[in-house]
């Protein structure tokens, strides 16, 4: 097996920047074109970078001459732009600084001479000075580097100071190596949050008054008046009745330009200056400018007559006096009661508190909060409008939006399983986003140094917002622990005795709370690496796996795939997990592994995926197909979760719920219509990932239970293609087996796979149409 080093296609960067590119011409405000502009700038490096040879993409090491702690710029997909994220101007407090510092300090450029300061005595006191009053912000991990050398030379570690500023030292003159004076507001205990009051008061200032409202709102308060007034000048020129229509729609009534007004010639000119003006603030709409509308028509023949209607043929007063009959049948006459309702009931439809005004409103509530902290309640976005906050617009007592209250709410601090309970945690991807809060306090609160344990809070939580790279040939993320100011604080902690139980307890509320809460969806990886993260802290080693991507498999997969697999046989034998999904009954210690790229691999269980599938692999749906067999073999996580942390119990009370919930969803999104075929290959795969965790979760049902669920599918599902996945859960349950083929040998029952070579039987498209 050849050990040859892949590296990845510029192709997909290409697309990227093509893509970016069309969106900076095609966007419809200066801040969609800004942030297309970025956006493309990043993928111009990413290209030019891998054209040039100067990014190596798929290497943990992707920029010539970087070590791997170095915080990377990456954009989607993992691809680093070759930037640096710790190189960064001087802000206006680090220029004054500099400004100030004596001559002899050395230095090729600012950022060199103000870095070299802070490993003086001087420098060294100030960043003492912040970290123990808690008045410092890392923003990258990178920021701690510095506070972590003075640390240890004033907790008496010279030695590990010295080690620490050699390896710092050839990159001082480009990186930021201390953090912002400023001090952090940060949830306490078990409190998480998605956002902060800035990023939620962002969002909410980001609201906009729809175009079609805003249009709505200008007809009624601008040209609806004004087209009142136009009305009421052509009355006054009525002799008679005002004109009506009658029950054939035949015009009843006087006519008009019969009686000039003595005043009637400087209202007229009056109205058009008013109406010139108006266009000049307010967009006139199609009812303005449409010839053939009423409003166009009388306000022609207005600019037509200065003087009388001498101007007008007799085709125009018929149509002037059609749309008097037109507008007085309908709405009543110029200064009428029945005009007057007309025209509240037009304003109460239009005129409501807009969703702009309301947030205004919250903002204003969120200012009064530290911009970089949280909301200690969800009173101050449900709070109705009070007397103090009422305006024009606005009446007292007015409810707040519930999309409103949802923005506000990411702000919220409150536990992990309070924010999911409240639909602000939505996914599995934004529970790996805010658990690091969480982990960073766990691992820190093994320090018994207070000073110590604050400034490694911080430098984890920064750790964790680093964008994963795009790796190849068996490569792995940057650990924190490689981070060297984080191996040089290894003396300063006194670990506290009771952090594993800490954690383990820890360990077992997230893992329920994930299949609880999004018991559908596979574990995300950056969930995975918080929960290995603590497993460790819990001191368990615990086989946890990612999802690898189709395109960039590289054929294989290390021991801990073959460890899962084997928990996964052990814990489930005789389920109907095991039956279905057809798990070995054991698997005996590996004959040999082989190393490919330093990494000792499993060959029997790569031997077992691609018998499996049915293939060896190469193409990207092949290569799916190996996958997908590797997750049902080692459950993706859950059964070495479930093992280790005995959720077995657990699991079983509420199974039932859970497997009917995934169930549900499942029918959800496979009556969705997919109109192209990217997009019923994703409804497809995600399906059946569904599928197999509502497996999972069966298996820990009574019998009648599962049967239960599967008659209740079948029936929902009728008339729909994964009927035959439903026939062949139904015949599992009764004691059937699938053939090797994933095949029933009665009936049409089959086995529900998301990956295939060529059609995939459960595919909802074909040919451009809904199958």
């Amino acid at each position: 097996m050849s050990d040859q080093i892949h590296t990845a296609s510029p192709g997909y960067a290409t697309g990227q920047l093509a893509r970016a590119l069309a969106a900076a011409i095609s966007a419809g405000t200066e801040a969609d074109r800004e942030r297309a502009l970025r956006k493309s700038r990043r993928w111009e490096d990413v290209v030019s970078g891998m054209a040039d040879g100067t990014l190596a993409v798929g290497s943990r090491t992707p920029v010539a001459d970087t070590p791997a702690w170095v915080t990377l710029e990456v954009a989607h997909g993992g691809f680093a732009t070759g930037r640096y994220l710790a190189e960064v101007p001087l802000s206006e407090d680090e220029t004054a600084r500099v400004a100030s510092l004596p001559d002899e300090v050395p230095g090729g450029n600012e950022r060199e001479r103000l870095n070299l300061w802070y490993l003086g005595d001087a420098g060294q006191a100030e960043l003492l000075d912040a970290v123990r009053a808690g008045r410092f912000r890392v923003e990258v991990p990178e920021d701690a580097a510095l506070p972590v050398v003075a640390l240890l030379l004033d907790r008496g570690f010279p030695e590990q100071a010295l080690d620490l500023v050699a390896e710092l030292r050839p990159l001082m003159h480009r990186l930021r190596l201390t953090p912002r004076f400023e001090p952090v507001a940060r949830p306490s205990d078990s409190a998480v949050r998605v956002a902060s009051v800035r990023d939620a008061a962002a969002s909410l200032r980001a609201v906009r008054v729809p175009a079609q409202l805003a249009k709505m709102r200008a007809a009624v308060t601008v040209w609806e008046p004004l087209y009142d007034r136009l009305v009421a000048l052509w009355c006054r020129t009525v002799d008679g009745e005002l004109p009506r229509l009658g029950e054939d729609g035949s015009v009843h009534g006087g006519w008009p330009c019969r009686t000039w007004p003595a005043d009637w010639t400087a209202a007229r000119a009056q109205w058009l200056a008013d109406f010139d003006d108006m266009c000049r603030t307010v967009a006139p709409s199609g009812r303005q400018t449409n010839p053939k509308n009423n409003f166009a028509r009388l306000r022609r023949a207005l600019e037509a007559c200065p003087h009388g209607s001498l101007g007008l043929t007799a085709r125009e007063v018929g149509w002037i006096r059609r749309a008097i009959a037109n507008t007085v049948s309908r709405r009543g006459a110029p200064e009428t009661e029945r005009r007057g309702e007309w025209h509240a009931a037009q304003a109460a439809t239009v005129m409501a508190p807009t969703n702009a005004a309301l947030a205004r409103v919250l903002v204003s509530r969120l200012d009064r909060f530290p911009a970089d902290g949280g909301l200690p309640s969800l009173d101050v976005a449900t709070a109705a409008v009070s007397e103090t906050e009422t305006t024009a617009e606005i009446p007292c007592g007015t409810t707040m939006p519930d999309r409103l209250v949802r923005k506000a709410a990411r702000a919220l601090e409150a536990p992990a399983d309070e924010l999911v309970r409240l639909g602000v945690i939505t996914s599995g991807e934004t529970l790996a986003a805010v658990l690091p809060q969480l982990t960073s306090r766990l691992l820190s609160a093994a320090i018994d140094d207070p000073v110590v344990a604050g400034l490694h809070e911080q430098t984890y939580t920064a750790f964790r917002r680093r964008r994963g790279l795009l790796l190849l040939n068996l490569e792995h993320q940057v650990q924190f622990t490689e981070l060297p100011w984080v191996q040089a604080l290894a003396p300063c902690k006194s670990p506290q005795p009771d952090n594993a139980a800490a954690a383990r307890r820890a360990l077992r509320q997230i893992t329920m709370l994930a299949l609880t809460a999004f018991p559908h969806a596979l574990l995300p990886n950056p969930l995975v690496t918080e929960i290995r993260t603590l497993a460790k802290q819990a001191e368990l080693e615990l086989p946890l796996v990612e999802e690898v991507a189709a395109d960039i498999f590289m054929g294989t997969f290390t021991t801990k795939w073959r460890d899962a697999a084997a928990v996964a046989s052990r814990l489930l034998s005789g389920t109907l997990y095991a039956n279905y999904y057809d798990l070995p009954e054991d698997w005996p210690e590996p004959e040999r592994t082989l190393l490919r790229w330093g990494k000792r691999t499993a060959a029997d269980f790569t031997e077992l995926c691609r018998q499996r599938a049915g293939t060896t692999g190469g193409s990207t749906a092949a290569n799916g197909m190996l996958l997908e067999q590797s997750q049902i073999l080692t459950t993706h996580n859950l059964a070495v979760l479930v093992d280790a942390l005995d959720l077995t119990d657990e699991l079983r009370e509420r199974a039932p719920g859970l497997a009917a919930r995934t169930l549900r969803w499942i029918v959800r999104r496979q009556v969705q219509r997919t109109d192209h075929l990217h997009a019923a290959l994703i409804q497809v795969k995600n399906t059946a990932y569904a599928w197999r965790q509502a497996v999972f979760l069966l298996s820990f049902c009574e019998p009648s239970v599962q049967m239960s669920l599967a008659v209740g599918l079948s029936t929902e599902l009728h008339g729909i293609r994964l009927v035959p996945a439903v026939e062949g859960l139904l015949q599992v349950i009764e004691g059937g087996r699938f053939t090797p083929a994933g095949t029933m040998r009665r009936g049409n029952g089959r086995r529900f796979l998301g990956w295939a070579q060529g059609t995939n039987p459960f595919l909802g498209y074909a040919g451009g149409k809904r199958q």
